[in-house]
C-alpha cells in the first residue's frame, strides 16, 4: 500500500537533500472516475490531432515514457520508464519555486505534478498538472539531444538571479492558481487573489535574469516548434498539453508576412506570428492567460543549444565582477559572489565599493544570513548559524601587490602574525585590517579564509569591523569571475535558516466536491463497462445513465462524449445519440475555452470533423 511516509519506489536518493522537500506523493486513489475521464479525454484528443503534427517523438515518446491514454499515469512507472533514457521521475505538487523545478531538470530529474485539472478546465488549467507535466514534457524526452538540452538548461537556470519582484510575484501567481482549482473557493477569494498578483506584476520594475531565463525556457520548451518555419512541428510542453493553443500555434504565419496571398484570419482568430528562435526572446514576455500572439520556431534541437549559449554569455555568473555585483544587490536575495580563490560567499548583497580604476574593494551582506563554502560546500564554522547578521570583507590585492588567498607562512610572519602578536594587512584599496590570527581554511594550496581575533578593519578614519563585534574571517581573493542565485550549499543554508524539517510541497488535493460527487459513481459505472468490453449486453444501463444525465445534470458533456463513444464503437444504436449529439455540440457552442476541443471529441464519435 502506498503511503504519504512509504513511498513505492525509492527516487530520493538520487534527489539533491535541498530538493526533496518539494517532493511530494501521489496518491493514487484520490482520482476518481472523473479524473481519469479527464485524462482520457484530452489524450485521444492528443493522440489524433497531433499525429504528424507535433515532433516526430512526441507519440513514439508517450508510449516509451509509460503513457496510456486509457489512465492517469504512476509516477513509479514513468520513473521506470524514463530511466532508459537516463532520466528519473519524481512526484510533486502545486506551484513549487521554478528555480527549485528547474533544478530538478538540470540534474535529469522530471517533476510530475500529482494534481490534475477539474474537468471544467479540460483545455486549461492556471496550476501545474499531471496533463501537462506528464503529457507535456516527458514525451519529447524520448529524443536524447532534447533531454540533454533541458538538463543543460536546469544547470544554467539555477545560476541566474532572483529579484525580489520575482518572489512576490511567485507567491502571489501561487496563491491565485491554488485559489482557482480549489473546488471549494469562494469567488470573492479568487478576485482579492487577481487583485493581488495584478498590483505585483505592476510593481515589477526591471526585468531580472530569471525573468530573461524564464521567457527562454517558455519560448522554448513551454510553448516552441520546431523545424521549417513555412511547416513547423510542435514539441513545447504547453502545447502538446492545450490541444487548442497546439493547433492554433499551427496556423502561425512567418513573422514578415504571410505568403502567396494566404489570410490573416483563421475561423475568426488572427493568426499568430511565427519568429525564428534567437536569445532575442528573452525580452518577449507572455501572458499566461491567454494564447500568444506569436510563437518561436527553432531550426532543430541544435538551435536550442546555440540560444542557450548566446544567453548564458549575457548572466552574471558568467560576466562575474562590477556587472554580477550590481545584479545581486539589486536583486535583494540570497545570492553567491565566487572570488578566484574559489572560496564563495552567499547571502544578500547590500553594498559593494569600487576604487578610483572601477575595481571592487570591499563587500557587504546583510539582511539574512550568510554562507561560506568552497565547491558548493560549506566550509566547517562558516555556515547561516555563525553569519547570523551577514558577512563583510574586503577584496583586492594587498598593498604589495599579493593576492591575500596566495600568502605563505612566511609572508603572514612578515606581516606580524606570529603566534598571539597582532600583524597588520594593508590593502591596495586603502583597507587596514590587524589583529590576531587564529585560523584559516586552505584548498588547493589556496587560502580561502583567515580569521582573526581582536581584529579592527578601517579605511582612513571609517570603521568598517570593531574588535567588540566578535571574530572577523577575511575571505581572501582579488577577482570576482562568476555571481549567481541561490547559496552555494543550498542543503545546509536551507537547513540552517528554514530547519532540517522543513517541508514545502503542498498535498495532493482531490477534485471532488458537493456539486461533483454524485457524478463519480456514474463515470465510474461507464469506465467499468468500457473496461470490460460489456457495451453491447448492458445497452439498458447507458440508457439509464444518459437519462439520468440529461435530467440532473444538463450541462453535463464530458461523461456524455463516453456514451457516444461507446455507441459509436459498438454501433449500438442508441435511441439518444442523435438528441446528445446535439445537446454537447450546443454546450461546445457556448463554451468559449473548452468548445473547440469538445468539437474534436465530437468529431472521432460520429460528429462532423473539425480540424
Amino acid at each position: 500500500m502506498t503511503t504519504a511516509t512509504q513511498p513505492r519506489y525509492e527516487v530520493t536518493r538520487e534527489v539533491p537533500p535541498h530538493l526533496k522537500p518539494f517532493i511530494a506523493e501521489q496518491h493514487y486513489d484520490m482520482y476518481t472516475a472523473i479524473d481519469q475521464a479527464v485524462w482520457r479525454f484530452i489524450m485521444t484528443i492528443a493522440n489524433r490531432y497531433y499525429d504528424g503534427r507535433a515532433h516526430e517523438k512526441y507519440l513514439y515518446g508517450l508510449a516509451e515514457t509509460g503513457l496510456s491514454t486509457e489512465r492517469i499515469p504512476r509516477v513509479e512507472e514513468m520513473d521506470e520508464k524514463l530511466q532508459r533514457f537516463g532520466w528519473r521521475a519524481v512526484p510533486i505538487v502545486g506551484f513549487i519555486p521554478p528555480a527549485a523545478f528547474l533544478e530538478f531538470g538540470g540534474y535529469g530529474l522530471l517533476g510530475i505534478a500529482c494534481d490534475i485539472r477539474q474537468r471544467q478546465n479540460v483545455s486549461y488549467t492556471p496550476a501545474p498538472d499531471i496533463v501537462h507535466e506528464a503529457a507535456g514534457h516527458a514525451p519529447i524526452i524520448a529524443d536524447q539531444h532534447y533531454a540533454d538540452f533541458l538538463r543543460k538548461y536546469g544547470k544554467l537556470a539555477t545560476k541566474a538571479i532572483f529579484s525580489k519582484e520575482n518572489w512576490d510575484e511567485y507567491w502571489a501567481v501561487r496563491k491565485l492558481s491554488d485559489l482557482k482549482e480549489n473546488p471549494e473557493s469562494a469567488p470573492e477569494e479568487i478576485e482579492q487573489a487577481q487583485k493581488e498578483l495584478e498590483e505585483t506584476f505592476k510593481a515589477h520594475s526591471y526585468d531580472s535574469e530569471v525573468d530573461w531565463v524564464g521567457r527562454y525556457g517558455w519560448w522554448t520548451f513551454e510553448f516552441g516548434l520546431v523545424g521549417d518555419i513555412n511547416n513547423p512541428k510542435l514539441y513545447g510542453a504547453g502545447l502538446l498539453s492545450s490541444i487548442g493553443e497546439g493547433l492554433y500555434a499551427l496556423t502561425g504565419i512567418p513573422h514578415d508576412g504571410p505568403a502567396d496571398g494566404q489570410p490573416l484570419w483563421v475561423d475568426g482568430k488572427k493568426r499568430p506570428k511565427l519568429i525564428p528562435l534567437s536569445v532575442d526572446c528573452i525580452h518577449r514576455d507572455f501572458d499566461i492567460t491567454d494564447m500568444q500572439p506569436q510563437y518561436y520556431v527553432a531550426r532543430d534541437f541544435d538551435h536550442l543549444f546555440e540560444c542557450l549559449e548566446d544567453l548564458a554569455a549575457k548572466l552574471s555568473y558568467t560576466k562575474g565582477g562590477v556587472h554580477g555585483l550590481e545584479v545581486a544587490k539589486r536583486g535583494q536575495t540570497v545570492n553567491t559572489v565566487q572570488l578566484d580563490s574559489g572560496v564563495q560567499i552567499g547571502g544578500i548583497l547590500t553594498d559593494f565599493r569600487l576604487d578610483d580604476h572601477g575595481r571592487p574593494f570591499f563587500l557587504k551582506f546583510g539582511g539574512a544570513p550568510s554562507q561560506l563554502a568552497y565547491e558548493d560546500v560549506q566550509l566547517d564554522g562558516h555556515g547561516a548559524a555563525q553569519h547570523e547578521e551577514g558577512f563583510s570583507a574586503p577584496v583586492g590585492p594587498l598593498r604589495d601587490g599579493k593576492n591575500p588567498a596566495d600568502l605563505t607562512e612566511a609572508d603572514l610572519k612578515r606581516y606580524g602574525f606570529t603566534g598571539d602578536h597582532a600583524g597588520t594587512l594593508e590593502f591596495a584599496s586603502g583597507i587596514t585590517l590587524s589583529g590576531t590570527l587564529t585560523g584559516s581554511v586552505r584548498r588547493n594550496e589556496k587560502s580561502l579564509v583567515f580569521s582573526f581575533k581582536n581584529c579592527s578593519v578601517k579605511l582612513g578614519d571609517e570603521v568598517l569591523f570593531n574588535p567588540d563585534w566578535g571574530l572577523f574571517d577575511l575571505a581572501c581573493g582579488v577577482e570576482i569571475p562568476h555571481v549567481y542565485g541561490g547559496a552555494p550549499d543550498r542543503w545546509e543554508y536551507l537547513k540552517e535558516t528554514k530547519g532540517e524539517d522543513y517541508k514545502e510541497t503542498a498535498s495532493q488535493s482531490s477534485n471532488v466536491t458537493e456539486s461533483n460527487k454524485d457524478l463519480v459513481p456514474l463515470y465510474a459505472k461507464v469506465r467499468e463497462i468500457r473496461e470490460a468490453g460489456t457495451a453491447k449486453e448492458r445497452v439498458a444501463e447507458l440508457n439509464e445513465i444518459y437519462e439520468t444525465l440529461k435530467n440532473g445534470w444538463p450541462e453535463e458533456w464530458l461523461l456524455v462524449w463516453e456514451l457516444l463513444e461507446l455507441n459509436h464503437k459498438y454501433e449500438l444504436g442508441a435511441p439518444w445519440a442523435d438528441e446528445a449529439h446535439k445537446r454537447v455540440a450546443e454546450i461546445a457552442e457556448t463554451n468559449e475555452i473548452d468548445g473547440p476541443n469538445i468539437k474534436r471529441g465530437l468529431a472521432l464519435v460520429g460528429g462532423p470533423p473539425v480540424q
